[in-house]
Formats: structure tokens, sequence, C-alpha cells
């Protein structure tokens, strides 16, 4: 997979969807402190991380926001003997799996997260087949030289369907 390809589909902006994201390897960075407060520190260990092995950066970038981690998606083609854990990076093997999803233009910001976090709560419990099962996730589409206003970005929440009462 190379820098221009996607792991998954984007949501586009302004719209909300269920959609369904593959199994996949990713690394990951951890903090103590919120993704917000840390992003550039989440972001370098990843990148040497990359640079050191010579993989292929792929979008999206995801994070979790407290406590703030962030993932990278290691696209095909990447011999796993390559992929090992250091004191900074850890890889992680994640399932096939479905998200509530809303796409979103403007900066990376808290403010922009939380506004359309609410939106995409608000909009999943009026749905009577999905119920979520756990914490939101920032998804981020855009490098950080991409001005602020061109800037595409998703919040999802993971969700599983609702079973039918009384079948």
């Amino acid at each position: 997979m190379s820098a221009t390809e996607q792991a998954y589909p984007e949501t586009p902006v302004g719209e909300i969807e269920i959609k369904k994201l593959p199994g996949a390897t990713l690394i990951v960075s951890k903090s103590g402190k919120s993704y917000f407060e840390e992003d550039n520190q989440l972001f370098r260990p990843l990148f040497r991380y990359i640079q050191d092995r010579d993989i292929a950066m792929t979008t999206p970038v995801e994070a979790e926001i407290n406590p703030g981690e962030m993932f990278f998606y290691i696209g095909d083609g990447v011999e796993s003997e390559e992929l090992t854990n250091t004191d900074d990076v850890t890889v992680r093997e994640l399932p096939e799996r479905s998200v509530a999803s809303i796409g979103v233009r403007g900066s990376y910001s808290s403010s922009n997260f939380q506004e359309a976090k609410a939106k995409l709560e608000a909009w999943l419990a009026n749905q009577s087949d999905w119920r979520a099962t756990g914490d939101a996730k920032g998804v981020f589409w855009d490098g950080p030289f991409t001005l602020w206003f061109l800037k595409r970005f998703e919040v999802h929440i993971p969700v599983e369907e609702k079973e039918e009462q009384g079948s």
C-alpha cells in the first residue's frame, strides 16, 4: 500500500454512515495525556518506526483521544518479521469491525472533534438497529501542511447490530 492508498474508504464530508473496516495490522504509540495535547509526540515515534523499516505511510491516521494513542496502518507487502514492538511503538492486529462514522472538514482540534462526536452520538441514539460498543476515535486524512479549512477527518464510534427482542 503506497502513501496515496487508503486503508478503507473515506466517509464524505457532511455524511453519517455505518461502515465495515477491514482487519488490519497497525502500529501504535501511547501517551498518558490527551491526543490533542500530544499529537506531535505520538506521531514522531511512529514516523521513525516506518522510516527505519522503509514502510510506506498510509491513510488515515487514527487516534484514541483519552488517553492519547495514535495508530498507523501497515499496508500489504510488509513481512510480519519486520514488525516488532519497541520501547515507543507496539504492533497491534485488529479484526474486521463496524463503526458509525461522520465525515467532517476543518482543523484537527478538540472542539471540532467534540462537536462531530456529539452529532454522531445523537444520530446513533436514533438508530434502532445499532448500538455503540466503545469510545469515539478520531480519524485524520490529511497531513499537517494541509490548510486547516481543507483538512478532512472523521469521528468513529464502534458499533454492533442490536438483537431483535422477543425472537
